[in-house]
């Protein structure tokens, strides 16, 4: 016979597996109910967007191109567009895919969210450049629309993400695409570099490595079928063909060529000193407010007082007080060499 009191703790004991299991919304089952379907959002809101890329670059969304994009099989990719072709999201029609107007509206709700949220990483925090998309392609799939407003009215309601592309408004109005790819530009040419593609991710780091950013001006020096040479705030810089495809540029004229020093702080050698002339475009966020609140701005006469054993960092006098500065932070601060100069107090 078995004991009351064993009945009743093994009863309970069920009770108590069957609620962590079962519960409503709490339980593990429902948990892992809303896991999967909180997935299947984001890979539908995921070939939502690439599919306006698609769009809005004039390519075709054909299944290849789009599972390749997602990197996902061709098979769950078909499986996914069919699912959104049933939601009147996208048509498919002469082996091409595309957005229906409902489907468009939802995918630039995405991209707004996407893009507010990398400009945010980019001009608020520390994070690095190779950082911005990844955080934000997290946060795009759970923020609000009230959110993403609140987040644009504390920046300033801005109209291009750290990578040059435009933020859709909160109506859904989005520039059509300008400029062209840098290795369509003439040899000899000036231009504004205005979008550095951030896909995929070995070729964007290159360009970071490089610190090429929106609102450079660069000067072509030679195109040819093995490299695309040319010179940016000062430095020459060397990219292989398919690496130079992902910046887009817009021509200028020559008579708007702007004065950029070819030096950097971290040109100075001990004892020299230099006039800040400007801070790279390069250096956003955090990095860039500190050095701004160092006192490193325009008009600024700092002198390289000591380097330590290593050269890396190096003592600066910058208004009076001697900073330490490493290499790579120096070289984000432009300058013009001085022949002899006092250091600010």
């Amino acid at each position: 016979m078995i004991d009351p009191i064993t009945a009743l703790t093994s009863a309970f004991a069920i009770a108590l597996i069957l609620a962590l299991l079962f519960w409503p919304d709490k339980g593990m089952f429902w948990q892992l109910k809303i896991g999967r379907q909180a997935s299947g959002r984001v890979m539908m809101e995921d070939a939502l967007k690439q599919l306006y890329d698609h769009e809005y670059r004039n390519k075709p969304g054909t299944l290849k191109s789009i599972s390749g994009a997602l990197e996902l099989t061709q098979d769950k990719t078909t499986h996914l567009l069919e699912k959104l072709i049933n939601m009147n999201l996208v048509v498919f029609d002469q082996s091409r895919f595309s957005l229906t107007n409902d489907g468009r509206t939802y995918a630039l709700k995405i991209i707004r969210m996407h893009r507010l949220w990398e400009r945010y990483f980019a001009d608020e925090t520390g994070l690095t450049a190779m950082e911005w998309h990844k955080q934000a392609e997290q946060r795009e799939h759970t923020t609000t629309i009230d959110q993403a407003e609140q987040l644009a009215k504390y920046m300033g309601h801005p109209s291009f993400d750290p990578h040059g592309d435009p933020i859709p408004t909160a109506e859904g109005e989005i520039p059509p695409q300008k400029g062209m790819p840098l290795t369509k530009l003439e040899e000899g040419n000036l231009a504004l570099i205005i979008h550095i593609e951030d896909e995929p991710a070995a070729i964007y780091a290159q360009l970071v490595v490089e610190g090429l950013n929106p609102g450079m001006q660069i000067h072509l020096l030679e195109n040819s079928s093995s490299k695309i040479r040319f010179l940016a705030e000062g430095e020459e810089i060397v990219l292989a063909p398919i690496v130079a495809e992902n910046i887009t540029v817009l021509d200028i004229p020559k008579e708007q060529e702007m004065e950029i020093p070819s030096n950097s702080l971290a040109d100075l050698k001990t004892g020299e000193s230099g006039e800040v002339v400007t801070l790279s475009k390069s250096c956003r966020g955090m990095q860039r407010r500190r050095l701004m609140d160092l006192g490193i701005v325009p008009g600024t006469i700092i002198t390289n007082e000591l380097s330590s054993p290593g050269g890396n960092p190096v003592a600066y006098n910058i208004r009076g007080a001697v900073i330490a500065l490493r290499k790579n932070q120096a070289r984000h601060v432009r300058i013009k060499k001085l022949e002899t100069a006092k250091p600010n107090k």
